[in-house]
């Protein structure tokens, strides 16, 4: 009927600093990327393609860091380390639910910033508002279809008595790791989809940026050169740190047998990649800057 949440550290010194450090990264990127939203939605001059998915990677990063965050405060709080059966199911559903949708946006991102750099003529025809909106509801069918398989999956399997989950919110692969019968299936099910959904928006994202950067180089001026690339800078940054810091953990976990340790290294994609990404489209944004000067002017 539950599990065990052994969290980052037992000591009771660091479980309050971790309780402020985790409430303090929380707020700002609760805070940061509501203000992005409210930006781009007050601002006209943002009403475009781009901005659009923006906004969207800004409410999924606010989704994200509150499946986890908040029950781990509480958890600290209460010095209680229980979650629910029902609670783990839901929990693993919205944070893969969530951290998919993010992969997904990243590529279709990456796509919108091609067509606005090689196909500069046609971007408004092409990425027009019904288009739009396929590629968003593509990324959240595609994001619900594969969370929803993979709880269904874990419904199948049986638990005994060993319960305490290495982690801080109940992460699949430990989830797997503790049940009694077959796994199998689930096993093969988690690296399928996790190498499908984590290669081909990658993929997609090389493709892209390849080719814009051969439409780049064809351009005479370097001003020009300039001015091409900085549409796409905060966008790489984002895709760096959001890949870079995912790869990390897993090489971590698979050179380490210390689940804490990965756990540990899991707080960097989790929790500081989602609080990073408002800097870093408000800092090199210039539009963006605009808009929130407006947004507290009012």
């Amino acid at each position: 009927t539950q599990f065990i949440l052994l969290g980052l550290s037992d000591e009771g010194v660091l479980q309050s600093l971790l309780f402020w450090l985790f409430l303090s990264m929380y707020l700002v990127t609760f805070t940061g990327n509501l203000l992005i939203i409210l930006a781009i939605l007050t601002d006209s001059r943002l009403h475009t393609p781009m901005y659009f998915f923006l906004s969207n990677l800004s409410f999924s990063d606010i989704c994200f860091t509150s499946t986890t965050i908040p029950k781990m405060l509480l958890n600290i709080q209460t010095q209680s380390k229980v979650i629910t059966y029902e609670g783990c199911l839901s929990q693993m559903y919205f944070f893969m639910l969530f951290g998919v949708f993010d992969n997904f946006l990243l590529a279709v991102m990456a796509y919108d910033r091609f067509v606005a750099i090689c196909h500069p003529l046609h971007y408004m025809v092409i990425m027009n508002p019904k288009f739009c909106g396929i590629l968003l509801l593509g990324s959240w069918l595609l994001s619900v279809l594969n969370c929803l398989l993979h709880d269904l999956m874990i419904l199948q399997l049986s638990f005994c008595t060993e319960l305490e989950i290495l982690h801080f919110f109940c992460d699949l692969r430990q989830v797997i790791q503790l049940a009694c019968s077959d796994t199998f299936l689930n096993d093969l099910a988690m690296y399928l989809t996790s190498g499908l959904l984590g290669v081909v928006p990658l993929i997609g994202i090389f493709s892209s940026y390849s080719r814009i950067v051969t439409s780049i180089l064809r351009i005479s001026s370097v001003k020009g050169k300039y001015k091409a690339f900085s549409t796409c800078g905060s966008h790489l940054s984002v895709v760096s740190l959001f890949y870079g810091t995912g790869l990390g953990v897993y090489l971590s976990s698979a050179a380490s047998q210390n689940s804490r340790a990965s756990a540990i290294a899991s707080v960097m994609y989790t929790v500081v990649t989602p609080m990073l990404n408002p800097f870093i489209y408000g800092l090199r944004n210039r539009d963006i800057k605009q808009a929130l000067r407006k947004l507290f002017s009012r």
